[in-house]
């Protein structure tokens, strides 16, 4: 039932009642904390595209469409260029916050009429039709990997102490983004007791969305370099967490993209290409499956529980459909038996 009364708060004033309603929803489990941080990152940025003392009750459909228009065009801060727009998944998850806060303010009697449903703006006006490929080609992913293998193996750097040596650890990260592909939060979630042996080979337990586990097997030279880190290359401390700043405390979401922009740096120029950790997710997903892994099996290591979400996670690749028929597996010469 609508209040009888409407109530006249500014956006600012609505945004921060919001998002407290919004993380009070994580005492009960309603919502993960991850989630409620990603609704109030949106809320603000929609404050400081709207305008803090505005009435959100005079807020109409094209200023929606001005609004979602505006954030389109920000500049990406996740990447280290900081020149590219916010991608589509980017502005489809906005508009899905901003949209949360609409509902709840026409219930709480903030606004007259909900103007999301009077916006007209299109994902394809918005740029929502993917402007550029996410995933690294794969000489620009080879380039990066082999980066961080270097770093793995070079010695200690002078002048730092031992639990200030981060070359490993930054060789584990972007391995780990880059050969399986998990989200940015699964990653630095992730605890060392995390990671086991079974039948000689070494398997990442991820605790990913919905509370979902999954048993991804790493490749033999990313458990190698993932061992020596264990072994040296970690910060003494008492913190259960795999990845710990120089300081022996568990690694933020945003210092990953720090680590990846170092790690680039140490790549030939003419390989070297600004990515985000959800770019290598793509990157993992798109070489897989252009290897012709099977699709269940990509959607494991990504922790999809539907095949269709594969489709979000692939770019094309340059050739790949020459290379798919030259390769045609109706037209290779049957292999002769023993004889």
């Amino acid at each position: 039932m609508r209040p009888a009364e409407l109530e006249r708060v500014s956006v600012a004033e609505a945004a921060d009642r919001y998002v407290e309603l919004v993380r009070a929803k994580t005492l009960t489990g309603a919502l993960s904390q991850a989630t409620a941080e990603v609704y109030a990152r949106d809320v603000a940025t929609l404050v400081e595209l709207a305008g803090e003392q505005t009435v959100l009750d005079d807020l109409t459909g094209e200023d929606v469409d001005a609004l979602l228009l505006a954030f389109a065009r920000r500049p990406d801060g996740r990447r280290s260029d900081g020149g590219r727009r916010q991608s589509p998944s980017s502005q489809a998850r906005f508009r899905r916050s901003i949209s949360a806060l609409f509902k709840h303010a026409t219930l709480a009697g903030w606004v007259q009429v909900n103007p999301m449903t009077l916006a007209t703006v299109t994902a394809r006006e918005r740029g929502g039709l993917r402007p550029e490929r996410r995933a690294l080609t794969r000489e620009q992913a080879q380039g990066l990997i082999g980066a961080a293998r270097s770093l793995g193996q070079t010695s200690a750097e002078p002048g730092r102490r031992r639990d200030q040596q981060t070359g490993l650890r930054d060789a584990v990260i972007v391995l780990l983004l880059s050969t399986l592909g998990p989200r940015v939060s699964e990653l630095v979630r992730a605890n060392v007791e995390d990671f086991y042996t079974n039948d000689g080979v070494r398997y990442w337990r991820i605790f990913g969305k919905g509370g979902r586990t999954r048993d991804v097997p790493l490749p033999r030279d990313v458990a190698e370099v993932l061992d020596d880190y264990l072994e040296r290359g970690r910060a003494a401390s008492a913190d259960k967490a795999l990845l710990l700043s120089w300081r022996g405390r568990r690694l933020a979401r945003g210092d990953v993209q720090a680590v990846i922009d170092r790690v680039l740096a140490k790549v030939e120029s003419g390989q070297r290409r600004s990515v985000t950790p959800h770019g290598l997710r793509h990157t993992t997903a798109t070489h897989l499956l252009a290897d012709a892994v099977d699709m269940d099996a990509v959607r494991r290591v990504l922790g999809h529980s539907d095949l269709s979400t594969l489709g979000r996670y692939r770019d094309e690749l340059p050739g790949e459909l020459e290379v798919a028929m030259r390769a045609h597996p109706l037209l290779r010469e049957p292999r002769q038996p023993p004889q």
